[in-house]
């Protein structure tokens, strides 16, 4: 099944250019807290189209300003493999940014400026930030845990948003600054001044390390402050298993090919960690509860 979507994807390069994949990675950051204020309802099922519609249109201004570097490092991607024109490209984010942005709209003033004000940024990024030493990097991280933040005020759980986004915010910069360091040649080309390429890969690697060991070590805290219940705690074990294999990799070796298998690494950690937040959820719990 899951080689049969991914041919579909590779068919079909406006939804490729989505890269639906991360899209959907975004879009779970609003079920689990749904999951967590137990609210399941039509706002809900909004919120996550608008999520993934912004995430998609991200992806897609990205890869419209990227497409030299993307030449270099990713030469199979829509657009620089010439399945899509960069105008094509652009007139096809602004629509998803404009569809994106009326639905939040349609889901609150605040939800709506939320969905504007990130897209806004999404495109300040993708044309100017990214290159820039660490600002791209805080800035994608910031979107990430915005999601958390927009789940919650769609639901109504605010304060518990915030924090799951600050810890989206660590475990984000952690894989941005050692995809910095997978991207290195095409960067560059670009003229782009990413950490790695500033103060070395040396210096990156540490930086990258320190982000997923200080989300690990004091990820245990959601449980302790009542946030999640028990059950979060075992599935969060195994996340921090790979994060830290992926930290104590990188601190070994900074070369392109360990930055892309600690890259791996991080993204089924961040995966594994979302799980980790649906199981310790009031939701699971209550049926879990009922299970027993």
């Amino acid at each position: 099944m899951y080689e049969e979507m991914m041919e579909v994807f590779c068919m079909n390069p406006y939804i490729e250019i989505l890269r639906p994949v991360n899209a959907v990675m975004a879009v779970i950051t609003v079920i689990l807290m749904a999951l967590i204020a137990g609210r399941f309802d039509v706002d809900v099922l909004l919120a996550c189209i608008v999520v993934f519609t912004a995430t998609g249109a991200g992806n897609v201004i990205n890869d419209y300003f990227d497409h030299e570097i993307d030449r270099v490092n990713r030469p199979s991607r829509p657009i620089p493999s010439g399945r899509i024109t960069r105008g094509a490209a652009g007139i096809y984010s602004v629509l998803l940014f404009v569809l994106a942005s009326a639905l939040g709209f349609y889901l609150g003033p605040l939800p709506g400026l939320v969905v504007a004000s990130s897209s806004l940024l999404m495109v300040y990024y993708a044309w100017s930030l990214k290159k820039r030493c660490l600002v791209g990097n805080i800035t994608i991280s910031f979107l990430t845990g915005m999601s958390f933040v927009f789940g919650g005020i769609v639901v109504g759980e605010i304060s518990a948003s915030i924090y799951l986004g600050i810890y989206a915010f660590l475990m984000t910069m952690a894989r941005e600054i050692v995809k910095d360091m997978e991207d290195v040649e095409g960067d560059l080309v670009e003229g782009a001044t990413t950490l790695p390429i500033t103060h070395g890969m040396r210096v990156s690697g540490i930086l990258a390390a320190a982000f997923m060991l200080s989300a690990s070590l004091t990820s245990p805290s959601l449980y302790i402050i009542g946030i999640f219940s028990i059950l979060y705690i075992p599935v969060l074990a195994v996340a921090v298993l790979f994060f830290l294999r992926a930290a104590f990799m990188i601190l070994r070796a900074q070369d392109r090919e360990t930055a892309s298998r600690v890259s791996g690494l991080i993204k089924v950690g961040m995966a594994v960690t979302f799980l980790a937040f649906a199981a310790g959820s009031g939701t699971v719990t209550g049926m879990v509860g009922m299970i027993l």
